[in-house]
């Protein structure tokens, strides 16, 4: 008998909706960021800095929430996981917009501080390809009361969510600071998958 024929019917209709609406939201953040831009300009340059407060905040629900669960306030916990992935996905959102109007900027500085600067961009942007699926995934566990495998799947996702948040903050600071100073207010200093990419 297989794994997934033990699973009871709505999970595995939870399960594959999941993986739909993952690789879906996937492939359209990937059509996104890869078509060329024109180069508009909207008055939005604004936006990466407001992106990087989305993040903090989500960084601050995660912790918060971890907190909260510690102390059985499980209302209070609830409500700052929601917040979380409402807040990242208002960053999401805020920067598709950013990046479909202003494309790739170009991360100015030079010798460690590139190299820390990519590696940490690299790990930010391969772990938050997990994000969607396993907060869907954690948020089903738990109104299903599933709390067992609830518990089991955060131990490992939550820090991996705290910490796309936390560094989505520490990017957005590190290209901030890379700009040239005639530049550095209008910078994309989002950290999203295409600031590799060096135009």
């Amino acid at each position: 008998m297989t794994a997934s024929s033990t699973l009871p019917r709505s999970d595995r209709l939870f399960f594959t909706f999941n993986a739909i609406l993952s690789s879906a939201a996937i492939a359209f953040i990937a059509f996104i960021l890869l078509r060329k831009t024109e180069g508009a300009h909207a008055g939005l340059e604004f936006l990466p800095a407001l992106n990087a407060c989305f993040n903090g905040l989500a960084a601050l629900c995660l912790a918060l929430g971890y907190v909260a669960i510690r102390k059985h306030r499980i209302f209070l916990h609830r409500t700052c996981m929601l917040s979380a992935f409402a807040f990242s996905s208002l960053f999401l959102v805020g920067y598709l917009v950013y990046h479909s109007l202003y494309g790739d900027t170009k991360y100015a500085g030079t010798g460690a501080l590139r190299a820390i600067y990519f590696a940490v961009l690299i790990s930010h942007i391969v772990l938050s390809i997990t994000v969607v699926p396993a907060a869907l995934t954690s948020f089903y566990l738990a109104f299903t009361r599933s709390f067992a495998r609830h518990r089991r799947l955060n131990r490992v996702f939550l820090p991996v969510w705290l910490y796309v948040s936390v560094t989505g903050v520490v990017l957005f600071f590190m290209l901030r600071g890379s700009a040239p100073e005639s530049t550095a207010g209008a910078s994309q200093a989002d950290s999203a998958p295409a600031q590799i990419p060096e135009k």
